[in-house]
């Protein structure tokens, strides 16, 4: 199984997908040089594959290559990424295991 995770910004989303087909998506909002990511979401029948995990890493990936900042609103995002330290520089704020704002 492999996951590719695209930009849809007419959707203001990053879209995980498998054989072409939407299995996720983390939200977001642009706001200048800051994403801020709302709500991921992934399909039931693909939780626990792996593929959140991927969505995320893609994402603050593609944050970093274009020189932006995310804002973390979304509880998964904020959860994974505080246990991913390598993605410090790329946050607007450090996140804890329990900062939801």
């Amino acid at each position: 199984m492999s996951v590719t995770v695209v930009d849809a910004p007419e959707l203001s989303r990053y879209e995980a997908r498998i054989d072409g087909e939407v299995v996720g998506f983390a939200a977001y909002q642009r706001k200048g040089d800051v994403i801020v990511f709302t709500h991921t979401e992934v399909d039931a029948e693909h939780e626990g594959q792996g593929v959140a995990s991927t969505l995320a890493r893609e994402v603050l990936d593609d944050v970093r290559r274009r020189d932006l900042r995310a804002l973390l609103r979304c509880p998964f995002l904020s959860e994974w990424a505080s246990h991913h330290r390598e993605y410090d520089d790329v946050l607007a704020h450090r996140v804890t295991p329990t900062d939801r704002s």
